[in-house]
């Protein structure tokens, strides 16, 4: 029986404790930098299935604005889920992702190839804030 996809999270990193379980560290829904093109050094993407049975192939995506540019992929990570009520969480680290402009980048994530959720990922301008003090700024 193929999984439902739990949840899909991007953070700045992921721990996991003795016992488990994982802490999320900076969960976030946009990224903002004063300029473009810009390098994030670590996006992590973290998914959790339940609800199904056997072994599964998961990959995560990120893609441009334009909806067909690939900007960062992940390979299969393998997804066993021994009966309907275990689960998996899956965690991919992607390093030096390059957004080349502002806009709205997509989160896929895919399931034996096949599209299970997508959502977006806005990427912004913002300005750097003023530091009161700085001679260099007044």
């Amino acid at each position: 029986m193929t999984p439902d996809l739990q949840a899909s999270l991007l953070c700045d990193d992921v721990r996991q404790e003795r016992n488990g379980k994982f802490m999320l560290i900076g969960i976030f829904d946009a990224v903002g930098v004063p300029a473009f093109p810009a390098v994030f050094q670590r996006i992590c993407v973290v998914n959790r299935w339940c609800c199904g049975t056997g072994e599964f192939r998961q990959r995560s995506r990120i893609m441009s604005p334009d909806g067909t540019t690939v900007v960062a992929e992940g390979k299969d990570i393998p997804c066993l889920l021994q009966d309907g009520e275990a689960n998996a969480t899956c965690v991919e680290f992607f390093l030096n992702v390059q957004m080349k402009t502002p806009g709205t980048y997509w989160v896929e994530i895919l399931l034996d190839g096949d599209l299970k959720l997508r959502y977006p990922l806005k990427g912004r301008q913002t300005p750097i804030p003023h530091q009161q003090g700085d001679p260099q700024l007044q």
